[in-house]
């Protein structure tokens, strides 16, 4: 009995701390839409600023670098993704808007429901499949409604896919590599990568490298307390909480933004009731897979506790 009470208040606190981050993140396209830039421009200024708060960090604690070359160029290929994806979340919300974004940002948890039990090596539970297979039905419902935002839910929907990737893969790193190398080291590489392509594309420009004010203020806000925190804190998460737990919490940044972004752009954020409904049933869905999850793997108490990790 102790024993339960002892990996029921880890796991509280674990879950705790990612509703916060996740409400942190619930900030992040609103702050995407008011900083004027490019989605291109906006994630380069992004990574930089980030990666020097959390090289900053690394400094603090001491952090030690111990890196195979395998490690190393896995770490950077995620980097590499997790730009692309940050690329493709800022761009859906530059030619859409954040609530059409975040809806098609909510089918993450389809891709992760395929993508983690390859990577993890476990059976495609058939409630999942059965799950994405509505929440596909609930994105098809808007597109044919809101078919001014074609390209943007395409990009969404490819933000979406790329998260899980991430996500999921960092699983497995964590379990070797701490979660400040993964974070300064990920970001980093996607950095490089994508200034490599900047260059290569002659997008580096005296237009480019100039900022307003108030975006420079923006991305101050948006590195340190969007992304430098969230980010570590996440990761680490990873240690304690399965990806499809955290992605499937994630899915909550789609409410927060939503309703963040009509409060504060009212006409432009406005949509069709059928896009409600097709939200909704995707927001459904993913909270009756978390509650039908949850009830199997109580089945399974006896042999392990859901989202606890071993005590060594």
């Amino acid at each position: 009995m102790a024993q339960f009470f002892t990996v029921f208040k880890s796991v509280t606190k674990h879950h705790l701390l990612l509703h916060l981050i996740v409400f942190i993140w619930g900030w992040s396209p609103i702050l995407g839409k008011q900083i004027s830039v490019q989605a291109l421009q906006l994630v380069w200024f992004r990574m930089g600023m980030t990666i020097i708060v959390i090289a900053l960090y690394n400094l603090y604690i001491r952090q030690k670098f111990l890196l195979t070359k395998i490690q190393l160029f896995q770490l950077i290929g995620t980097g590499a993704v997790i730009a692309f994806h940050w690329f493709c979340f800022y761009q859906a919300i530059k030619i859409s808007n954040v609530s059409v974004t975040l809806a098609a940002f909510a089918t993450g948890t389809l891709f992760t429901s395929i993508i983690e039990p390859i990577f993890y090596k476990r059976k495609i539970l058939w409630y999942e499949i059965v799950f994405g297979l509505i929440i596909i039905g609930a994105i098809g419902m808007i597109f044919q409604v809101e078919t001014q935002y074609t390209l943007g839910i395409m990009f969404g929907v490819l933000a979406a896919f790329t998260s899980s990737l991430f996500t999921v893969w960092n699983g497995i790193l964590v379990r070797n590599i701490p979660s400040p190398v993964i974070s300064l080291v990920e970001l980093a590489g996607g950095f490089a990568c994508l200034s490599a392509y900047l260059l290569c594309t002659g997008e580096f420009t005296p237009e480019f490298l100039t900022l307003s004010t108030s975006d420079i203020w923006f991305l101050i806000l948006f590195s340190v307390v969007g992304t430098a925190f969230p980010f570590i804190a996440s990761t680490n998460l990873l240690k304690q909480l399965s990806p499809f737990t955290v992605t499937l919490t994630v899915n909550l940044e789609t409410v927060y933004g939503i309703i963040i972004a009509y409060l504060l752009w009212k006409q432009s954020e406005q949509m069709t009731i059928e896009f409600y409904i097709a939200t909704i049933i995707i927001l459904a869905v993913i909270i009756l897979n978390a509650v039908l999850k949850t009830k199997l793997q109580n089945m399974k108490f006896g042999k392990r506790p859901p989202d606890a990790i071993e005590q060594k």
